[in-house]
């Protein structure tokens, strides 16, 4: 049919049929997205190949959306697990560079095939560029087409089928990840206390310094039966009731500061309410809470604030980002004028600048493009993906610079992430498919076995070594997997099993390294 060869009309062929194979349930197992791939795989056999530009778009969205979303934790999971992240993505390379070189001479192979068969098998650009330029042989080129297929295709069903075969739980993994993750942001609580301490009569909040002494937040005080928002001003009298806002530790503190439990309620004041306002306004992003002055300008106080599901304890120096929840107790009049500052609009939220997206990937594209030399032979860049993904986290960190705001909605980041990794599979999968069989015709099984091997094997090096590292959580097992890999259809296998992060942060964590290792070991395997 003649419309099945418009490259538009095929592509959404393709994705409808990815869909409705990748909801297929085998034993409790499905493709998800990443079916896509393998009827790509067909039609390109077929001779239906999408436009190259395709592929390019697909995976700078899909990169650039998966670097939006991990930046602001990547950060802190580099300083807590960093080093054993990048451990393993060395065993990854460095398993399969001495694989590659056993391989050579058990089946008699030239070291520049072997190279692109290396390179192929961990699906990686810029380790081929660095083939070529070593060797100037078209081997490699020909071992990284013999490889790269199975490369796709094999990583992706590992991190399909691992977790089913040790029998992972996915959901209580989310969970692990998750309580690991707010460990560092103890739950806030309440506690109503009784003012009964002798040394905090008649003395004002401020002159006891409550707040950077025991690090809770006083949000009301109930004085002759009546019920204030309070300031540093407020003079604590005896028998005072007084509402303390922190963590567990800092109720503990504020105690014994001033005085023991009651379990009588704190009601508020008719003229007083306590309300979550959503921080919408661009105005208010990256700003500390001490520069809106709430309490000089509103008499307001913020007793916490919710961002990505973890409450955090209200400090000064704490700087807002796009979707915090603030918890604010004022007077109902002063609210109004507290939720005009942070915004609270729903819509907005959703809403999607499209210019920081086009701003950030034009900067990191170019960021990949700057080159590090190492003398006359070795010269080194991040290239289109790792500048994409480097600035996106960079930038994802920084938040806001003048009126730009570079992070994104969790719904506009998924659309854009999903719209890009459909491109990319599509291209990706029918370009390899184009090729395939005419390869296998070409050099017979050998090559696609050695290069089988070569993706396999440093994968189950990874799994081995993580045995020791028994606290290691099995999404960023598999994210270390894949990046080390520098696999991006793998991450996306991952990506549509879960709804935590821990896979894309461990992705971005190893990924430069893992890239920066192959072009290294590729070289030298060149030369040998």
């Amino acid at each position: 049919m003649e419309l099945i060869q418009t490259s538009y009309f095929a592509l959404f062929v393709i994705i409808c049929l990815g869909f409705i194979i990748g909801n297929l349930k085998v034993k409790g197992v499905s493709l998800d997205i990443s079916a896509i791939i393998f009827v790509a795989l067909v039609f390109g056999h077929f001779g239906i190949v999408m436009p190259g530009i395709l592929e390019k778009i697909g995976l700078i969205l899909f990169i650039y959306t998966i670097g939006v979303q991990a930046g602001p934790g990547f950060f802190d999971s580099f300083q807590k697990n960093g080093r054993n992240l990048a451990l393993l993505a060395t065993v990854v390379i460095i398993s399969a560079s001495v694989m590659a070189y056993i391989l050579s001479y058990a089946f008699g192979l030239d070291m520049p095939i072997i190279a692109g068969l290396l390179t192929g098998a961990l699906t990686s650009t810029p380790g081929l560029a660095a083939a070529i330029e070593t060797t100037n042989s078209p081997l490699v080129s020909i071992g990284y087409g013999v490889a790269y297929p199975f490369g796709v295709i094999g990583v992706i069903l590992f991190a399909k089928f691992y977790p089913k075969i040790i029998k992972a739980d996915i959901k209580t993994a989310e969970k692990n990840y998750e309580k690991n993750a707010e460990s560092g942001f103890p739950e806030i609580i309440h506690r109503n206390l009784v003012v009964e301490n002798d040394n905090v009569i008649g003395k004002t909040i401020g002159h006891l310094r409550v707040r950077s002494m025991t690090q809770a937040v006083i949000s009301r005080v109930m004085h002759d039966g009546c019920t204030t928002t309070p300031n540093t001003s407020t003079v604590l009298s005896k028998g005072d009731l007084v509402r303390a806002v922190g963590t567990s530790d800092a109720l503990e503190k504020i105690s014994m500061l001033i005085g023991s439990e009651t379990k009588e309620e704190i009601p508020l004041d008719a003229g007083y309410e306590v309300q979550s306002i959503l921080v919408t306004n661009t105005e208010a992003v990256n700003k500390a809470l001490s520069v809106f002055n709430l309490w000089t300008n509103y008499q307001a106080t913020v007793t916490r604030i919710r961002r990505s599901g973890i409450d955090i304890t209200p400090s000064p120096s704490v700087k807002l980002q796009m979707g915090d929840k603030v918890m604010v107790a004022c007077s109902r009049e002063n609210m109004k004028q507290v939720i005009r500052i942070f915004g609270n609009n729903d819509k907005k939220l959703s809403d999607t600048d499209f210019f920081p997206v086009a701003a950030g990937i034009v900067l990191g594209v170019l960021f990949g493009k700057m080159s590090l030399s190492f003398g006359g032979s070795f010269s080194f860049s991040l290239g289109l993906t790792g500048g994409v993904l480097a600035v996106s986290m960079i930038l994802a960190r920084i938040g806001r610079t003048g009126p730009v705001i570079w992070s994104m909605s969790g719904a506009a980041n998924q659309l854009l992430r999903q719209l890009g990794l459909m491109l990319f599979l599509a291209s990706v999968g029918t370009k390899a498919g184009a090729t395939l069989l005419d390869t296998y015709n070409d050099y017979g099984s050998q090559l696609f076995v050695v290069g089988a091997i070569l993706t396999l094997f440093p994968m189950l090096m990874a799994v081995v070594a993580a045995y020791f590292m028994k606290s290691l959580n099995i999404l960023t097992l598999l994210g270390t997997i894949t990046g080390s890999m520098t696999s991006t259809p793998g991450l996306a296998a991952v990506d549509s099993m879960t709804d935590s992060n821990a896979a894309a942060i461990a992705y971005a964590t190893v990924y430069p390294v893992a890239m920066v290792l192959l072009v290294i070991c590729v070289q030298i395997l060149g030369i040998i």
